[in-house]
């Protein structure tokens, strides 16, 4: 039996199961069939996103690529990513940037009935820091009530986007958290968790005891499934919304209609920017010293054709990408390359030394040939077929690209002395400091080419230091090109950003999902971010 059939099947029977279909609905009266139709209008059926496998709990990291649906946050960005308040009235950062003072809505209840106050934020943030999980509290010295609705959070030193933190995490219940919380959350957000069958299905209804502007819907039911499934369960006409890939983009479902949304959910290939000879703590190759000489990586930069990537591999569902940040308040738009220009990278490489010495069709700089290995994720059939296609594109370059699909294990014993084709993608500019700054050099998936431009850092620096958010944005861009440096392709090119790819949904007609911000990195999830605005256009 195909992937494809069997998926059909497993849809078939999960729907089937949702809706509780009974034998005798042929006979159901006009009245039921009234009370059915009000009800389906009242509720979701959503295949959007994979099942978080950790549960829900902001402490450990939950909520931060979308909605949390169940808890609230200090602040919030709106459809045009700016700052905006949510369980925050207002807040204000000191002149030295070290302490950033948060005033609550006094009006806040917990679904549990149960009053939100500063206590419970500094009891949320206190078990993140103490969690040492993918919520970085590092630079936060101590948060502090400062009566029942103010909260006092000091630093070790000034941060700009401190403020993401703010945004990005949920506020739990002091008094109702324990081991089990991640599996039953109670918060303050727009929905409360009603049952979760772990690897099938997620059902939320409204929290009564939302403060802010209700949800359309009372009852979200969300559906694990494949790819293979999901779009199975559309052809079915069982579901109101569906994540696909672009590989099934170009297949109608009659009544659904295709939403394509823009993100940073970028893929580019990281190089190691050192030569070779150094060894982590763990004893795994530092360098290459291939990808070490510049002309290499700006010739792969300025050769590459982006749009051909993105109109032959994404089915046109994607845009080119140069840096990790396209499109963001932060973004320096001048880092665009507008063509593919091979003629200037041949002509770059040919000043750089490289000639093709023995005609074998790869060039050479003395005994050193201008080939390399790329790693990808072996099951990821997009990055797998980027890296093909690249490889493909660098040839008559006389670039030769060494194919290597394999684990994360196996790519991380590799990532440090080897090309490796990644993704990221953020509403945080601190993901280009931990992906660029010298200090995370060799520090997990980060800076993994050890790239380093004191320049480069400095702008970092001054940007985390900024009290005003303008201000920090400037000195962000400056970090990717300030006319002479920076990290983009204009000069260092530590990276060969690719494409950001669309994230793509097959949505019923007649369902409106609102205005989709730039989507982050994480197919499904990001689109629950104005889950609240969705609704049924009458």
């Amino acid at each position: 039996m195909g992937r494809r059939c069997f998926g059909f099947i497993v849809a078939v029977l999960v729907l089937f199961v949702i809706a509780g279909c009974s034998q005798s609905k042929q006979n159901e009266s006009s009245s039921d069939r009234t009370i059915e139709t009000e009800k389906q209008k009242d509720e979701l059926v959503l295949a959007i996103g994979s099942e978080p496998e950790t549960g829900f709990d902001p402490t450990t990291g939950w909520g931060r690529y979308g909605s949390p649906l169940f808890q609230s946050t200090l602040l919030k960005r709106d459809n045009d990513l700016k700052i905006v308040n949510d369980l925050a009235t207002d807040y204000e950062v000191s002149e030295d940037g070290m302490v950033w003072t948060v005033y609550l809505r006094d009006d806040v209840k917990f679904s549990d009935g149960q009053a939100l106050t500063a206590n419970d934020v500094v009891f949320t943030f206190e078990t993140a820091s103490e969690a040492g999980s993918v919520v970085d509290l590092s630079v936060l010295d101590k948060v502090e009530a400062k009566g029942d609705y103010t909260v006092a959070f000091t630093l070790k030193e000034p941060q700009s986007t401190f403020v993401n933190t703010l945004i990005g995490t949920g506020i739990v219940p002091k008094h109702a958290y324990g081991a089990n919380y991640a599996e039953k959350p109670v918060g303050s957000g727009p929905f409360q968790l009603v049952q979760w069958d772990k690897g099938q299905q997620l059902i939320v209804e409204a929290n009564p005891e939302y403060y802010d502007d209700k949800p359309y819907f009372n009852k979200i039911t969300f559906l694990f499934l494949s790819e293979d499934a999901s779009f199975a369960a559309a052809q079915a006409g069982g579901v109101d919304a569906v994540s696909i890939p672009a590989a099934f983009s170009t297949q109608s479902v009659p009544g659904m209609r295709l939403e394509s949304v823009k993100t940073v959910d970028n893929r580019g290939i990281v190089f190691p920017f050192v030569k070779a000879g150094e060894f982590t703590e763990d004893g795994d190759p530092i360098g290459n010293d291939v990808t070490a000489d510049p002309a290499i990586r700006q010739a792969i930069n300025i050769s590459v054709d982006r749009q051909a990537l993105v109109d032959g591999l994404l089915e046109g569902q994607g845009t080119p990408a140069y840096t990790s940040v396209d499109g963001l308040p932060w973004w320096n738009p001048d880092t665009v390359i507008e063509d593919a220009d091979m003629d200037g990278a041949q002509k770059l490489l040919e000043k750089a030394g490289w000639k093709d010495q023995d005609g074998d069709g790869i060039l050479e700089k003395g005994s050193l040939k201008a080939e390399f290995t790329l790693y990808y994720v072996a099951d990821d059939t997009v990055r797998q077929s980027l890296s093909i296609a690249v490889a493909d594109m660098m040839k008559p370059l006389g670039i030769h690209i060494k194919l290597e699909g394999g684990s994360w294990d196996e790519i991380e014993k590799n990532m440090h002395s080897n090309a490796v084709l990644m993704g990221w993608g953020s509403h945080d500019p601190h993901e280009m400091y931990n992906i660029y700054g010298s200090e995370f050099g060799g520090v997990g998936y980060y800076n993994t080419g050890y790239y380093e431009n004191k320049t480069v850092d400095d702008n970092f620096k001054k940007a985390l230091h900024a009290t005003d958010e303008n201000e920090a944005n400037e000195y962000w861009k400056s970090a990717q090109w300030d006319g002479t440096t920076g990290l983009s392709a204009k000069d260092d090119a530590p990276w060969a950003w690719l494409v950001n790819i669309n994230h793509l949904y097959l949505v019923k007609d007649g369902l409106d999902i609102g205005e989709q911000r730039i989507h982050v990195h994480g197919h499904g999830w990001p689109a629950t971010d104005n889950i609240t605005e969705w609704k049924w256009n009458e």
